[in-house]
């Protein structure tokens, strides 16, 4: 934690400011150890302060080592300006993105109310940007939720049968996950089938699986505050001709993206080395999302791997490569795996196989 803070306070500089305010509780625990549903992070070049209510004074003691903790009894706009100059802080940076805008207001109503000199400056990814490099304990409690998500995968073959509805088995994915040692899910489980199949982010529903049709399953574990994030397709009963093509088209979009992609590779040509090989089977139209998207404490983060991404491939980063083809009125087919960068190469971390043919009709 010292050296993550040590790292941002360098940064500091670049952004023309003598401390941060952080509010993003991802960016929090990062920073802090700090897990609770509620707080703010002031971090100078003199110091860091981690304010917090009631609730959760004890459990930040115990959470967070070298960290002053003050209860907060006032709201965020008058806790700052009472601290802020204790803190050496005359231009304060602080996250555009998690900062609501009532906030923002309350803070300039604060400072022109008492004269303060404090100026705030708006900045973007300022922690984000350190996050998306992962240690090796970070990377140590991403695999193990992977393994997790591979398990559920191994559940899914013995378990799923038609008859059952969306609803039913989300459920029965959820129980095997958290009985496996997942904390909360990271998102909720999708279990798509049929024409479901063809909504990327499709909600269980009541609806029957049934036979001969395509299944999208995207499920993820969470292990310490990380994440994994896997999904497979599948089809019970008979083999279908149409399902097979989408799906060789997919998995191959897919594969090849595994091995193509390399370390300093831009994001944007990664997406298209995958992009590319399903517009040129003639489903282009039927891909309509990023390759992928960062993941750690948060399901979406950086990287992007996207068509309009600024980013590049890095060791170290984590993130999925999930191409997809989704057909409306018939159904879908994504194929997902949370991938690394290991010695310039992508190296999956979810190595559940691939097989989507079940004979549980």
């Amino acid at each position: 934690m010292k050296k993550r803070i040590s790292l941002l306070k360098q940064k500091l500089d670049s952004f023309s400011a003598d401390g941060i305010l952080i509010g993003s509780l991802p960016n929090i625990r990062y920073l802090t150890g700090f897990t609770g549903s509620a707080g703010w992070l002031i971090i100078s070049q003199k110091n860091s302060l981690l304010g917090v209510d009631f609730r959760y004074v004890e459990q930040a003691k115990i959470e967070t080592a070298d960290m002053d903790i003050i209860h907060l009894k006032k709201d965020i706009s008058e806790w700052l300006i009472d601290v802020y100059g204790e803190l050496g802080i005359k231009k304060l940076a602080i996250e555009s993105d998690y900062l609501s805008f009532s906030q923002y207001q309350k803070l300039h109503q604060v400072i022109k109310k008492k004269n303060s000199k404090l100026q705030l400056i708006p900045v973007q990814n300022a922690v984000e940007s350190l996050r998306i490099l992962k240690d090796r304990e970070e990377l140590g409690k991403i695999e193990k939720a992977c393994e997790i998500v591979d398990d559920a995968v191994e559940f899914i073959k013995c378990q799923l049968k038609a008859g059952k509805t969306e609803k039913q088995f989300a459920w029965e994915l959820e129980c095997f996950i958290r009985s496996k040692g997942s904390e909360s899910l990271p998102f909720d489980i999708i279990v798509a089938s049929g024409s479901n199949a063809a909504l990327p982010h499709a909600k269980p529903t009541d609806k029957i699986i049934g036979t001969g049709e395509p299944i999208i399953i995207d499920m993820g574990a969470r292990y310490r505050g990380y994440c994994s994030d896997i999904t497979r397709t599948f089809i019970i009963g008979e083999e279908d001709s149409n399902f097979n093509k989408i799906y060789n088209i997919v998995l191959s979009a897919q594969l090849s993206g595994i091995s193509l992609i390399k370390e300093n590779m831009k994001a944007t040509n990664a997406d298209d080395i995958v992009r590319s090989m399903i517009s040129n089977a003639g489903y282009g139209e039927y891909f309509g999302h990023g390759l992928g998207h960062g993941i750690g404490l948060e399901t979406h983060e950086l990287p992007r791997i996207s068509m309009v991404s600024d980013d590049e491939i890095k060791a170290g980063m984590v993130f999925t490569i999930e191409p997809g083809i989704y057909m409306p009125g018939w159904g879908g087919v994504r194929i997902e795996d949370t991938v690394t960068v290991v010695n310039g190469q992508v190296v999956c971390m979810t190595k559940a196989n691939k097989n989507a043919l079940l004979n549980g009709g």
